[in-house]
């Protein structure tokens, strides 16, 4: 429940439109949902602006079914991420509005018009190997409501590819840059633009990459100011940051 859903509730029991025991039993499950395996946070878009999200890694197929019955019941947009095409499979047959991102591993399912911002996210990858993690950024932008442009493959074996779309990044009001092998994509583009800068450390690379850790730290360790840095292979954590940012 949102606070839009909120007021309109409190709107219909000042009106005697439904009694004020009616209105209590809608908000009896306002605080969480027990489904005895998972525990629904309803309340989370009124605390925090945001709906919970469904990390469906390590659930099984029938959790994951489960826990988007239930949180389709209130109308919401839902996000899943890490999930697999047999739990979207499943999914669609309670949701047949669900879509599936295969680069991404996203389900999502749309129930609510999403009024995108003026103002957008620039998201801007390495190299292709990086681009199923710039698309869960770039999915869970989306689903938030935020104009996203995708810039990929500019990393700086070939930096004049960057320098061709300097001025599409620059007009972002914040970018995210995803890299992996060394990571040093996210220290060039800290030093060329004056929008933070989210940096997203990817594992793709050689033995030496240690799965992420060194372009983990090389974006730690940017001279460049205004970069911060999110874990490894993490797109959603730089996407809903992002989306934070941009609606401020």
């Amino acid at each position: 429940m949102d606070k839009a859903h909120l007021k309109k509730l409190l709107e219909l029991v000042k009106s005697d439109t439904i009694s004020i025991d009616e209105g209590i039993e809608q908000l009896a499950e306002l605080p969480f949902t027990d489904l005895g395996y998972a525990k629904i946070d309803n309340h989370r878009t009124l605390r925090v602006g945001y709906p919970e999200v469904i990390y469906c890694a390590g659930k099984t197929i029938e959790q994951v079914v489960g826990i988007v019955k239930n949180m389709s019941l209130g109308n919401n947009n839902i996000l899943g991420t890490r999930a697999s095409k047999e739990m979207y499979d499943e999914v669609l047959k309670i949701c047949p509005d669900a879509k599936y991102n295969e680069l991404a591993k996203t389900i999502t399912v749309e129930r609510q018009k999403i009024e995108k911002t003026e103002s957008y996210i620039a998201i801007v990858t390495a190299g292709t190997s990086d681009i199923p993690i710039a698309e869960e950024a770039a999915i869970t932008a989306e689903i938030f409501g935020n104009n996203v442009k995708r810039i990929y493959d500019v990393g700086v074996a070939g930096i004049h590819r960057l320098f061709n779309r300097v001025d599409v990044i620059r007009g972002a009001k914040v970018v995210i840059v995803i890299a992996g092998m060394e990571g040093a994509l996210a220290s060039v583009v800290g030093g060329l633009v004056d929008k933070p800068v989210i940096a997203v450390p990817t594992s793709i690379g050689y033995g030496a990459n240690f799965n992420g850790l060194s372009a983990l730290l090389t974006m730690l360790n940017s001279c460049a100011s205004g970069v911060s840095v999110v874990n490894i292979d993490n797109g959603f954590g730089a996407g809903y940051n992002a989306s934070m940012i941009n609606k401020l």
